[in-house]
């Protein structure tokens, strides 16, 4: 009966308009009971997150547990150099680099976690070479001691002779730096080191009576860093 009397309720007004015509499509339509949508169920799928060889101990900065892995990490880094002095930073694949070491793709990431981290030891171990003291401070055919100018001159000859030797290797760490913080922080170490070491010699030879006691020696040491820096 309620159902009746609320069909009643809505055709009233028909019936008050018209008593001659019936309910047109529109009115019939808006009698009949809306059907209402069926729940629609949303299955949840769980995503598979790519994967890629696990890097282990010795890629996380770990020391190779055995002698054959320690030469195989030094091979990888060599292979490395090689392969950035080649085609640069960008360029450079590590498929490249483990064929030219003679290993599998996957062998790579047992060392090392990324293309990055390989390319920062790298530029590391530059950074370290160039700022290695001179071996001898005496004359190597008299055995006597080098004066204070043979000791410049054989430090300045020493650390053009390491960068020519390393010029392609250099230019590309040059470049990443401009855009790798990590790389540009070890350049600016390397620059720091030779400041700091100018900055102590022209101190001593200050104290000496040798150099002039007016000069900024903190000053003179970054203007002759520079001066080598950008020759």
């Amino acid at each position: 009966m309620v159902l009746v009397g609320s069909h009643l309720e809505r055709l009233l007004p028909y019936a008050i308009h018209s008593r001659s015509k019936p309910p047109t499509h529109e009115a019939k339509a808006a009698l009949m009971p809306k059907a209402q949508p069926k729940p629609t169920t949303v299955l949840k799928t769980r995503s598979v997150p790519k994967t890629k060889p696990q890097a282990t101990a010795e890629a996380n900065g770990g020391v190779p547990r055995s002698n054959k892995g320690a030469k195989t990490r030094i091979r990888l880094l060599e292979s490395a150099k090689s392969v950035f002095e080649d085609a640069g930073f960008l360029e450079a694949r590590i498929t490249d680099i483990a064929d030219r070491a003679g290993l599998s793709h996957g062998s790579f990431y047992h060392y090392f976690d990324s293309k990055e981290q390989i390319f920062r030891e790298v530029a590391d171990a530059q950074e370290k070479l160039l700022t290695e003291a001179a071996l001898r401070d005496s004359d190597p055919d008299t055995a006597e001691p080098l004066t204070e100018y043979e000791r410049i001159a054989r430090a300045n000859r020493t650390y053009f002779e390491r960068y020519r030797a390393n010029s392609k290797i250099m230019g590309v760490i040059e470049e990443v730096s401009r855009y790798d913080d990590y790389v540009n922080e070890t350049r600016m170490r390397r620059q720091k080191h030779f400041a700091d070491r100018a900055n102590k010699s022209i101190k001593r030879l200050q104290k000496a009576g040798v150099a002039d006691p007016n000069i900024d020696s903190q000053i003179a040491a970054v203007a002759l860093g520079s001066m080598i820096g950008r020759f």
